[in-house]
């Protein structure tokens, strides 16, 4: 081998090695950057929801490190969640606050233990303590769905998705009912139900890029005598107001079905359909932004209402653009 050649030898490995070094630390990159963390036996989990989970207190003081908004009226929850109760209770309506456990927390066996930290949830218990004691009526999801994991294998949540299930949202809506029941009159319309499985291409499968995989979930599908799907009834006394968990299996499109969702569920176990106000985005300052935009086009809208049920992914008391205090009519 000559000399020129031996040149050529050395600079092709030279750039070989360089190459691998710079695929590698973009994939390094692109890792770190994603926000979905991959966990055992095909479990995904939304980043954002990790960091809610091991972020410790998040109200108070504490509310300016732990929040992802910059706004500091908006950091803390509190303040809105609590005037949004006082607000309501004027008007002779009952509040009734339901976080939507964190996926990870309730299947915290399959999250990498690299992405939990010694706080990992542990500041759910103070929190919703502190509201009760301010007088919110709080749901706490978090034992039912732990014991019912245990009893059974059906998935409370979607593996590749941020939402609960077809069976977890009727976990939630038999808990809710039970709550509700004593503070509004059972409806009179009969509905029947029927399980069946559909396919669906995660939100987190398709934050990976890989929205041809698909999913198979049972949802339970409600529909009265005639074959209709319980719509939403702005003159229900119980409003359903919320984020995306109030939309999945009951809007259609990419929230995958209609009549199975949280209001359609109610709607079974109340005898009635009830009132809907969902948006894909944040359920905290949006939703009630939602509310005040209806109330304002339909001027006596409390008048009937006896419930609103606040359904929301707990990961929003930090993650989300932030907790405003609104009125709630004009």
């Amino acid at each position: 081998m000559n000399m020129n050649m031996e040149r050529h030898a050395f600079s092709s490995i030279i750039f070989l090695v360089l190459a691998g070094i710079l695929l590698s630390a973009t994939g390094g990159a692109a890792k770190a950057s994603s926000p979905v963390v991959s966990g055992t036996n095909g479990w995904l989990f939304l980043k954002k929801e990790l960091r809610f989970l091991n972020i410790g207190p998040f109200w108070g003081e504490q509310a300016k490190t732990a929040s992802q908004t910059t706004r500091a009226d908006a950091q803390d929850p509190t303040p809105a969640i609590v005037a949004f109760n006082q607000a309501l209770a004027e008007k002779g309506v009952t509040l009734l606050l339901v976080p939507v456990p964190p996926k990870a927390l309730i299947y915290s066996e399959h999250v990498p233990d690299t992405d939990k930290g010694k706080a990992w949830g542990a500041n759910l218990d103070q929190y919703y303590t502190i509201l009760r004691d301010k007088g919110v009526r709080v749901l706490d999801l978090r034992q039912i769905f732990y014991a019912l994991k245990k009893k059974q294998d059906k998935p409370l949540y979607c593996r590749e998705d941020t939402h609960w299930s077809g069976y977890g949202v009727t976990v939630a809506a038999d808990q809710i009912a039970k709550e509700i029941e004593p503070l509004t009159l059972k409806g009179k319309r009969k509905y029947t139900e029927k399980w069946r499985d559909i396919q669906i291409s995660g939100d987190l499968r398709q934050m990976l890029g890989d929205a041809e995989k698909k999913e198979i979930i049972a949802i339970r599908e409600v529909v009265d005598g005639a074959g209709r799907i319980p719509e939403s009834d702005p003159t229900s006394p119980v409003l359903v107001l919320g984020d995306s968990h109030v939309l999945v299996f009951h809007d259609g499109g990419d929230m995958y079905a209609r009549g199975a969702g949280l209001s359609d569920q109610l709607a079974f176990s109340l005898a009635g359909p009830v009132d809907v106000i969902g948006v894909r985005g944040s359920g905290a300052t949006p939703a009630r932004l939602s509310l005040y935009r209806k109330v304002q086009r339909t001027g006596s809208y409390w008048s009937g209402k006896k419930v609103v049920i606040w359904c929301f992914a707990a990961r929003e008391f930090t993650e989300s653009d932030g907790w405003r205090v609104l009125p709630i009519e004009p």
